[in-house]
């Protein structure tokens, strides 16, 4: 991937996975289809300036059609986002993005792919060597009168608060997060934080990335993310694996219905990835 294929690249990752969110997630307006495009365009963006060999595009007669995003942070290997235009999935223009990608793992200790339930993604992955952490989700509205009182979470800063959200995400799955909470922010996110426990970010009232290091923690930062959203708005928690069944019940609790998600892919020395939901972007 270069610069210049920014644009083209991340409206393939957005065709691609708006494939596969149910309609009431897709951008309802104009205005918020541009905020979506800007958040991929950053997205994409920035994982090219902080893991260039990771990054790759495939292109049919000029046109991106692929894209395929890794990271690697402080030894652990993840893939990003994984898509090909839709209608020429399965003519072998995925498999060497893919393989590219996978290059900068190498000499990874651990990895993790958040898989979409498609199931020739799913193949790949165990093919290449991953374990399967299936996984469910939860979505619904934001019922603000649910919201339980008391809740301890504060607003978060990404630079003041650096060193519980390095510690935290060390933890719990063996890296930090670095710069990837700062872009997540500029992309309009919202941090939340619990003082010497852990942290969240929530983007319109829904978790996109949660870590703690007790069940009480994650709960109250789970609480606070809802509590960030408008009242009636849609909510939804992904990639909820085992371990996390304090996620499972504040979900119920918000009145949120529970359905079977895309699994966590992983190999190598990992951290226990609870209380823990990862960031569909960044791991």
């Amino acid at each position: 991937m270069t610069p210049a294929d920014v644009p083209a690249a991340a409206q393939v990752g957005r065709d691609a996975l708006s494939a596969l969110y149910p309609v009431e997630f897709l951008p309802a307006d104009d205005a918020e289809r541009e905020r979506h495009r800007m958040r991929s365009e950053l997205r994409v963006g920035h994982l090219l300036q902080t893991d260039p060999d990771g990054a790759w595009v495939a292109e049919l007669d000029g046109e991106v059609v692929g894209i395929a995003l890794a990271l690697v942070r402080e030894g652990l290997w993840g893939l990003s986002l994984f898509g090909v235009k839709p209608g020429l999935q399965g003519q072998g223009i995925g498999g060497p993005m893919l393989r590219g990608a996978l290059r900068t793992a190498q000499d990874a200790r651990a990895a993790i792919i958040l898989s979409s339930p498609d199931p020739r993604a799913m193949r790949r992955y165990f093919r290449a060597g991953f374990a399967v952490r299936p996984c469910l989700a939860a979505a619904g509205p934001i019922n603000r009168s649910r919201l339980p009182a008391g809740l301890r979470a504060r607003a978060g800063d990404a630079q003041a608060d650096a060193e519980l959200l390095d510690a935290v995400s060390r933890e719990l799955r063996g890296a930090a997060h670095g710069t990837d909470i700062g872009a997540m922010l500029r992309g309009g996110a919202e941090l939340h934080v619990l003082d010497d426990r852990g942290f969240a970010v929530s983007r319109d009232g829904s978790p996109a990335l949660v870590a703690a290091r007790d069940d009480e923690a994650a709960a109250d930062l789970l609480w606070s993310c809802f509590a960030a959203g408008e009242p009636g708005a849609s909510a939804h928690v992904d990639f909820i694996s085992q371990g996390n069944d304090w996620a499972v019940a504040v979900a119920l609790d918000m009145g949120l219905s529970l359905t079977p998600d895309g699994p966590i892919f992983t190999r190598g020395d990992l951290g226990p990835l609870a209380p823990y939901l990862p960031s569909g972007a960044y791991l």
